[in-house]
């Protein structure tokens, strides 16, 4: 079963499902100045990014191994003070929620990227958010246009999806997955037994 707005509101109320939780859909900011919507709507919830990102840069390897990360290709930036960046053509990106999920054993989440951004070319990749999983989202963003976009920070990114079913037999939580309670920080690739 999907869940539905008064259902994502009282997991969000009661069991801290989504911190913090903005119960409507918001358009515009305090200035009544447009912004990439963000907040609940009838059959799911748009989270922000925050304005903090990884960004990958060429270094002394030819390519970025996952099980051997190098630190030297992956540099933090913050955005600028219009909290927006500039994604160039092929650019990638990582990101994170502005808000924290705590998902209950019963239900799964589906991040699907907003078709705001969709329509100009930003590819927005989450995996899904499984049960007793919890933390800040880590949000992969690919710019395919053939012109550089603008990505804004503290805006809304992405529409997450819940399905509620049983209870599985060993939930995120149980086996200790390597992304469990990320922080509000960008996490990067991780590898069990790499020390990742």
């Amino acid at each position: 079963m999907i869940l539905c707005d008064w259902q994502i509101d009282e997991l969000a109320r009661t069991r801290k499902m989504i911190d913090p939780f903005v119960n409507h859909q918001v358009t515009v900011n305090e200035k009544g100045n447009p912004v990439v919507s963000y907040g609940l709507s009838s059959f799911g919830y748009d989270m922000r990014i925050a304005d903090k990102w990884k960004v990958f840069v060429k270094s002394r390897h030819k390519y970025y191994n996952i099980k051997k990360p190098d630190d030297e290709m992956i540099v933090d930036i913050k955005s600028t003070p219009s909290t927006a960046i500039h994604l160039p053509v092929g650019g990638f990106i990582l990101g994170h929620s502005v808000e924290r999920f705590k998902i209950p054993r019963n239900v799964m989440a589906i991040v699907l990227g907003k078709s705001t951004y969709a329509r100009a070319g930003i590819i927005v990749n989450v995996t899904p958010l499984e049960p007793g999983w919890e933390g800040h989202v880590t949000i992969e963003i690919s710019n395919t246009n053939t012109v550089p976009v603008t990505i804004y920070g503290n805006e809304g990114i992405a529409q997450v999806v819940f399905y509620q079913g049983e209870q599985p037999h060993v939930s995120y939580n149980d086996r200790n997955g390597k992304y469990q309670n990320q922080s509000s920080e960008v996490v990067t690739a991780r590898m069990k037994g790499t020390g990742n």
